[in-house]
């Protein structure tokens, strides 16, 4: 009934503005503006199809199956939304569709998470379906959130209004999203509680650590110390905040002990205004 609720088209954002506005961005907004888009359509269009394949096939309750259905049109829906942007306001709109494989840095971030789903898909049982899970929680919970809170920091100083916009649309999806899978998971601890063991874990702790400090490089690397509200340390604890979040939701310990250093991000986020 959320996702249904959640309905939206991506030509139902303005984006008349962000052209003109792209224009007159800094250098370094225009970069980072660039790899987030890159990023988001990379990952998005791998998750389309990995709701799918990897995942839907050894889930067996039929209505989870329909709400995983769903999601996989959603993050097409959401590939659609950046498609949107970069045709909006890109001034060479190949350079960021062949990004993903161009920038060394965006490289090695997105083949890490493709190599996470293939091995886990090559050897299927219990505790690699359930890992593949965890993986999704991290991907739509992690791996998106400091080009989200870049793109809000644009659309917080009167800029790229349309896009901030576009991403709230697309944020409050991945929202719904980590609730399914936070539920998933819950409900996989009640019916076979033999597989959280201690050293299951650790192996989901490690797969977030790695998660943590990829984002938070990546974090680092598109803003450069040049976006303001920004610094390398922030946008570090801001996605150790999000890690621990994650691992509450299901039951685990936090891992860093950290509070939210943007709190404004969350309230810009929100549809309640």
């Amino acid at each position: 009934d959320i996702m249904e609720a959640n309905t939206w088209f991506p030509r139902e954002v303005n984006m008349s503005a962000d052209g003109k506005d792209y224009k007159l961005l800094t250098v370094n907004e225009k970069r980072m503006y660039d790899l987030v888009l890159a990023q988001l359509i990379a990952m998005d269009s791998l998750q389309t199809n990995n709701l799918m394949d990897n995942i839907n096939p050894y889930i067996t309750a039929p209505e989870v199956n329909a709400c995983l259905a769903r999601q996989s049109y959603e993050e097409a829906n959401h590939s659609k939304s950046y498609q949107v942007m970069v045709d909006s306001v890109s001034e060479n709109t190949d350079e960021i569709y062949t990004m993903y494989k161009n920038d060394p840095v965006l490289k090695n971030k997105n083949q890490f998470i493709a190599d996470v789903y293939i091995e886990l898909s090559e050897d299927i049982n219990d505790e690699n379906i359930l890992l593949a899970l965890f993986a999704n929680q991290i991907l739509e919970g992690l791996y998106f959130h400091s080009g989200f809170a870049a793109m809000y920091a644009l659309g917080k100083s009167g800029k790229m209004l349309g896009s901030s916009q576009m991403i709230k649309f697309v944020n409050r999806d991945e929202a719904t999203h980590l609730l399914l899978f936070q539920n998933m998971i819950n409900s996989i601890k009640k019916e076979k509680p033999e597989l959280f063991t201690s050293k299951f874990e650790e192996k989901v702790r490690s797969m977030f650590r790695k998660a943590v400090e990829l984002e938070s490089e990546w974090g680092a690397y598109i803003t450069q110390g040049q976006i303001l509200g920004f610094t390398d340390k922030i946008i570090d604890q801001y996605i150790k905040h999000l890690a621990d979040q994650r691992l509450k939701a299901v039951g685990y310990s936090p891992e860093y002990n950290v509070s939210n250093p943007i709190l404004w991000v969350d309230g810009y986020a929100s549809f309640n205004d």
